[in-house]
């Protein structure tokens, strides 16, 4: 797990700096917006496969580090989908979202899978869990 997590910072870390023109990705929940915005532009190209498991690898590492350093959480990856998923909360409950599938919908269906939101549920779910302990949700 150890090399998926560097892999994931490193990406994201990749992305801050090669897009700070597009807006300042500092990690922080408020960066989301120009996340966002990102993804509007790039709506608006036809991605071929390659391109579409590009852009959501790379800028969904960003919004996994995003939700890792603001809420905690541990990688795993998920052999059966070729994705990683963040889950926080380990051993008293689990909430876990799989941010590159979530940035593939923002890409593909447009604003209905708006990332801040997403993160917001994910903030969300996890105060439900501090006070559940037991409670577990993957967050769609």
């Amino acid at each position: 797990m150890e090399k998926l997590m560097s892999d994931i910072i490193l990406t994201a870390k990749n992305f801050s700096e090669n897009f700070k023109e597009c807006g300042d990705f500092d990690f922080s929940i408020e960066s989301l917006g120009a996340v966002e915005t990102l993804l509007d532009e790039l709506s608006g190209y036809s991605l071929n496969e390659a391109g579409l498991q590009d852009a959501s690898s790379m800028i969904g590492s960003y919004v996994f580090e995003v939700a890792r350093r603001n809420y905690g959480g541990e990688y795993f990856w998920i052999e059966e989908e070729e994705q990683p998923l963040l889950t926080a909360g380990i051993p008293d409950f689990r909430i876990s979202i799989k941010a590159w599938e979530k940035v593939r919908g923002r890409l593909t269906k447009g604003k209905e899978d708006n990332i801040p939101y997403y993160l917001e549920g994910f903030r969300q779910y996890i105060e439900k869990g501090k006070q559940e302990k037991g409670y577990a949700a993957l967050i769609v």
